[in-house]
């Protein structure tokens, strides 16, 4: 993988308190439970950007395959990497490897929100996950915007080795921003529970004392009554709007999409 990284600001809270219509419940067949050493993630999944990507991830997850797999390559600012059955680069599943899922269609019809519109490009979500997209394309057409997940922090990736065909199992979390890594690594999710638990895994290549994932599951093979209950921050209703513009206000000219962290609850 890549090894450079750059830093993102945490994002500033909500100026009101947001109102319940403002929160939406999370989809239990694309929610992934982590109980790891160091407490549990809570990520959502996106096969809107990258279908494949978490069609394998649920397949691994039910047959066990990354439950007890250390976190064995983590960095500091930058990346925790895990999910290879050798706890090593290069380990591989069963199961063939994967085509690139860099970029994606955002269709006109398809929910998201735009938070930053420049000259040449739109920075804003899909659902919790951000994107970065082309400004040739409007979301009047059918063919929908080119975009591709933008690698802000807790966003979730498929690691590779060198060959952009490689991806297996290999997963990775962002402990900070890497925008070095858009377009070039296959975004499938964002942590929407978790971060400080990301940004706490023992560093090291590989760590001295790794940290672990303990257990992986998708929320919808949990008993509803054991299931994890949280909600995010509607990123298309009011109190979001007013979480972008106090963080845009605050960071004028250098706001960027991996300014806002979406609260969860």
């Amino acid at each position: 993988m890549l090894r450079l990284f750059t830093f993102c600001m945490a994002a500033l809270s909500i100026s009101a308190p947001a109102q319940a219509a403002d929160w939406r419940a999370l989809d239990p067949e694309q929610t992934l439970v982590i109980e790891t050493s160091n407490g549990t993630i809570l990520v959502e999944m996106r096969p809107d950007l990258a279908p494949r990507a978490v069609e394998r991830i649920k397949l691994l997850a039910r047959e066990g395959v990354y439950d007890g797999l250390l976190f064995h390559r983590v960095i500091e600012n930058f990346v925790d990497q895990t999910g290879n059955p050798n706890n090593e680069d290069g380990g591989v599943s069963k199961h063939p490897d994967l085509a690139p899922e860099f970029t994606f269609r955002l269709k006109p019809d398809q929910p998201h929100v735009i938070v930053r519109n420049t000259s040449d490009a739109v920075e804003g979500f899909v659902g919790s996950t951000p994107f970065i997209g082309a400004q040739d394309l409007l979301d009047t057409n059918p063919l929908g915007r080119r975009a591709s997940g933008a690698y802000c922090p807790g966003v979730a990736g498929m690691g590779r080795q060198e060959a952009i065909t490689t991806a297996n199992s290999e997963i990775f979390f962002m402990r900070e921003a890497s925008r070095r890594l858009d377009g070039d690594y296959t975004v499938w999710g964002r942590a929407v529970k978790g971060l400080e638990v990301i940004r706490a895994m023992a560093v090291g290549e590989p760590p001295a004392k790794p940290d672990r994932m303990i257990k992986l599951r998708v929320a919808a093979d949990i008993p509803a009554a054991e299931r994890p209950r949280v909600e995010v921050l509607d990123e298309r209703g009011p109190a979001f709007k007013a979480l972008v513009d106090k963080v845009r206000a605050a960071k004028g000219a250098d706001f960027t999409v991996c300014d806002i962290e979406i609260p969860a609850r």
